[in-house]
């Protein structure tokens, strides 16, 4: 890929990064940030597999967001990974996602580094964001 591709990338998407990070969300974007994390992750986790997709910016951002803010139950920490962007560290979180197909966008509630509760893309498109935020509640108030 030309410098010039990947120059343009960096800059659409910067936005959509800024999205969670000013929630609140902590981006891994290398192989090792994740392997570090996840080493020393106690108690829950919510991972965002962000991507440039509409149903990510109308439906997945927002409601991430907006539950992670407001949720009675909230989880200890909220991390994010760029699909299509920072390839290696996205595949490396989705080696923690066992038994769940890859999909972008996605949310994962991890407990002490196992997946208790798994959002994927076909949950998420076609959906409201009032019942994208109802599942990641409920997945809140059982396991955070």
């Amino acid at each position: 890929m030309s410098m010039a591709y990947e120059e343009y990338m960096r800059q659409i998407v910067m936005p959509m990064r800024a999205e969670l990070t000013n929630a609140g969300f902590q981006e891994l974007t290398t192989e090792e940030e994740v392997e570090a994390f996840m080493s020393t992750a106690k108690g829950t986790t919510l991972v965002v597999v962000n991507s440039v997709c509409g149903c990510a910016a109308g439906l997945a951002r927002p409601a991430a967001t907006q539950s992670a803010l407001n949720a009675e139950k909230k989880p200890d920490h909220l991390i994010t990974v760029f699909a299509g962007q920072d390839k290696e560290a996205t595949s490396k979180m989705r080696e923690y996602f066992k038994g769940y197909e890859p999909s972008s966008p996605s949310m994962a509630l991890l407990k002490d580094g196992e997946v208790v509760h798994f959002i994927p893309r076909h949950d998420i498109e076609g959906n409201s964001i009032e019942a994208i935020m109802q599942n990641l509640e409920n997945a809140f108030d059982k396991y955070c």
